[in-house]
């Protein structure tokens, strides 16, 4: 198990930049303890922190904490000051491993994608500097600069709950996604916050839009009901049932009345035999808008896919929901935070072996998909392909047929996968799967 260290900036009698009566240091803290609860509560990893209360620490302090702990991972968390607005991110200026690069590629550019983008904030970029803080760790260190305190706009944005939650969900995501960190195959109890019901499509978008407004992001999730289309407006999704109730509290004060929680009992746990067993070639289990919905209640931008999973796992034996969940995890949401971009309809890595080679591009989405389930088919099968498609998959000949009979198999065989990489898809399918039959359960 791999160890973080979160470290929020100053504290105690050192308050960092102040301005208006307001101190860096609790900014710093606020932010981190938010990272901190997102990555305890997602994702398998040993968390520790500089300080979690107002008190002072020294930088020796700091560093010499994160080093005799063996961390593996050094972040610290601040906000810049004295002329200037916007987000940073700095890494040492001297010699560094090419993963304390990655991670900063990575992390920064996951608050960038969306985080900056809805709340109007500049990205000032990724720099260096001669830290202590990132001189002195022995392990990858990155230190964040999140907006200037001095800034009128940006404090304004500090001060929105909203956005420092948004901003430590990017910031702990991003460090799961560089660590590789496996999400966690517990039992978890899901709090879902109900925020409206609708037939009518631009209905539930004016209910999004209202709480846009009010900084509160919601999440359009279509359900067929019964032969009839509902969609659904789901305010947040919370493991603690505190911040639960704390989102219908501020949905009832901004007039939503009618607002409630859904409870979710989450079977994430998987016998470790049963994970090996689960093979590339199968029956798929989900529909194509399930596999979308799913997609679309993390990230409401995802493309429409389901219908090309479906369609080309069908015709190849490929188990298409489970490629998709490969897809999800290899594009984050279909964010595309890391070195594949968007524009490439590249859904599975293909070809990306590292900065300055992001892999493959194909004219459309519907060739990106007939492509990732070639890749898979190369593994899986030692037969021909079948003659209806042309062979898109420029790596497909690159592949010892046969070589991967399940997801795990991939381990050590897909691009830069780690040794945990087809668990890691698998966690994924498991929560579409529990998100699934949850849904299904609200429509009875």
């Amino acid at each position: 198990m791999k160890t973080i260290v979160i470290d929020p900036g100053h504290g105690g009698s050192d308050s960092g930049a102040t301005y208006r009566g307001y101190d860096e240091k609790d900014f710093n803290l606020k932010i981190a303890l938010e990272v901190r609860d997102f990555l305890q509560v997602n994702y398998e990893a040993n968390i520790l922190m500089t300080r979690t209360k107002d008190r002072a620490v020294p930088l020796d302090g700091r560093t010499d904490f994160a080093n005799s702990n063996n961390a593996d991972f050094f972040i610290s968390i601040h906000n810049n000051a004295a002329g200037g607005s916007g987000f940073e991110s700095f890494i040492f200026n001297g010699k560094v491993p090419r993963q304390t690069k990655r991670n900063q590629d990575i992390i920064h550019q996951n608050l960038a994608t969306d985080t900056l983008t809805k709340y109007n904030v500049k990205d000032r970029g990724q720099k260096r500097a001669n830290f202590h803080v990132l001189r002195e760790t022995e392990m990858s260190a990155l230190l964040l600069e999140v907006l200037f305190i001095d800034d009128e706009e940006n404090l304004a944005v500090l001060n929105n709950q909203a956005f420092i939650e948004d901003a430590a969900r990017a910031i702990a995501s991003g460090t799961a996604l560089a660590l590789e960190l496996p999400e966690k195959q517990v039992s978890e109890r899901l709090y879902k916050v109900n925020a409206g019901s609708f037939r009518n499509k631009p209905n539930a978008e004016k209910r999004a839009q209202f709480l846009n407004s009010k900084g509160i992001q919601p999440t359009i999730v279509s359900a067929d009901v019964s032969g009839t289309l509902y969609y659904r407006i789901q305010a947040g999704a919370f493991s603690i049932k505190e911040k639960a109730e704390k989102r219908v509290t501020e949905l009832k004060k901004a007039g939503i009345s009618d607002a409630f929680i859904i409870t979710e009992d989450k079977e994430l746990s998987a016998p470790p035999e049963s994970i090996k067993k689960i093979t590339i070639l199968g029956e798929t289990c989900l529909s194509a808008w399930q596999m979308d919905a799913f997609s679309r209640s993390i990230n409401p931008e995802s493309p429409l896919l389901g219908y090309y999973y479906k369609k080309f796992g069908k015709e190849y034996g490929i188990r298409a929901d489970i490629a998709y969940a490969q897809a999800i995890l290899e594009t984050n949401y279909f964010r595309f935070t890391g070195l594949v971009q968007k524009g490439q309809n590249n859904y599975a890595g293909i070809g990306a072996t590292g900065p300055g080679n992001p892999g493959a591009s194909f004219q459309s989405p519907e060739e990106g998909v007939l492509a990732h389930i070639q890749h898979l088919f190369a593994y899986a099968s030692t037969e021909g392909l079948p003659y209806e498609y042309p062979l898109v998959d420029p790596r497909f000949t690159l592949v010892k047929q046969g070589s991967a009979l399940t997801w795990t198999d991939l381990n050590g065989k897909w691009a830069v996968p780690g040794t945990s990489y087809g668990q890691n898809i698998l966690d994924v399918y498991r929560r579409m799967l529990s998100f699934t039959i949850g849904d299904l359960k609200e429509q009875r």
